[in-house]
């Protein structure tokens, strides 16, 4: 049975039963079903987030240590085909629109490996024409240089292609399926290869099947009801898990943040919603790997440290070229927290975490 299956299960009556006798027996337990996932995402249950963060931490560090693993983005194009309504790169906005040489792909490696860095996303627009896979495996093939691993960020592939990427050294992936709810997807994904609501959201399984070492998810925050898209991230997330067990399995939580087009989103999420979310997959999920990006800002990254968060992302740029271009363009949307790499550093050190720069290694 596909993961696709498992979206037809109707879950908003069960959220609204929920009792708070149902949240203290789901505390008391060890090991977490898709029901009890479900009570941790209630209304209800945001009510309990410090037992819930007293729970999360001694997770965390029983499964990964006090280890914050850090990375950056590098971004190698804008160009996209895609009329996904909520993003700064979408086909229709007036932005210049640029693919990096190889010149520039070596100074802007360059630039992020000075900053102590060695773990790379690598990530492009939506557009197999202006950058096919040959553009973005030369790419891949000069950020070996300079960095221990990377990953990319790119339009959904066939299972070959992701195998080629793994034989070229990428290590991980990671994709958004934006929303779980796929008459909202629709709704929000006008034109270009993304419309394929089945193909996308199937990416992360092909890439796995193609020997993928790591895999990272996620839903856009602020499209459809949070509640909804985290308890299909998390059930998205566990089937990975359970159909790879060689796979390390991530997932983030990205809000929308400003973007060219100003699209302001109809469901926002609140901090206290994000951190309900975040602790409801790490309760449910204890060796998933959990991702808080540059889009949060630097005090709420701070305070989410000990409470499930073990990756981050640090020192970033969302415009191509972004790292050396002396005038800034637009981004695919903006970074809040502009704090440099060494800062970020500093600050998970301070909180009594050792940031990590490196934990593989690209044969």
């Amino acid at each position: 049975m596909s993961f696709y299956q498992t979206l037809k299960v109707y879950i908003d009556e069960k959220l609204r039963r929920i009792t708070e006798q149902e949240i203290y027996r789901v505390l008391e337990k060890e090991i977490l079903d898709e029901k009890d996932f479900l009570v941790l995402l209630s209304e209800k249950a945001e009510n309990y987030l410090e037992p819930m963060a007293k729970k999360a931490n001694k997770l965390t560090l029983k499964n990964f240590g006090r280890v914050i693993h850090l990375y950056s983005p590098l971004y190698l194009s804008n160009f996209c085909d895609n009329e996904c309504v909520y993003c700064g790169f979408k086909h229709s906005n007036a932005i210049a629109r640029k693919k990096l040489s190889p010149e520039e792909v070596e100074r802007e490696a360059e630039a992020v490996a000075a900053t102590g860095i060695l773990h790379l996303l690598a990530l492009t627009g939506e557009s197999r024409k202006e950058a096919p896979v040959s553009y973005i495996k030369d790419c891949v093939n000069i950020l070996k240089k300079h960095f221990s691993s990377v990953s990319i960020e790119i339009y959904p592939l066939p299972q070959e292609e992701y195998a080629e990427f793994v034989l070229d050294g990428v290590d991980g992936l990671t994709i958004y399926q934006e929303t779980y709810d796929e008459n909202t997807y629709q709704r929000f994904h006008l034109k270009g290869l993304k419309k394929d609501f089945r193909f996308r959201l199937d990416a992360p399984e092909r890439a796995c099947n193609a020997q993928m070492r790591s895999v990272n998810i996620g839903a856009l925050l602020g499209l459809s009801d949070f509640r909804k898209d985290i308890y299909f991230t998390g059930l998205h997330a566990s089937y990975i898990q359970d159909k790879f067990p060689g796979t390390e399995v991530g997932v983030s939580f990205p809000r929308i943040q400003p973007q060219t087009g100003n699209f302001l989103p109809a469901n926002p999420v609140s901090d206290k919603q994000l951190v309900q979310a975040m602790l409801a997959v790490r309760l449910f999920l204890p060796r998933a790997a959990i991702n808080i990006s540059t889009r949060e800002n630097s005090v709420l990254r701070k305070n989410l440290i000990g409470l499930g968060v073990t990756r981050m992302s640090a020192g970033s740029r969302t415009e191509v070229g972004g790292y050396t271009a002396s005038v800034r363009k637009e981004g695919q949307f903006a970074v809040t927290d502009k704090s440099s790499v060494a800062h970020v550093k500093k600050m998970i050190s301070l909180k009594g975490y050792h940031p990590v720069m490196k934990d593989w290694q690209i044969i």
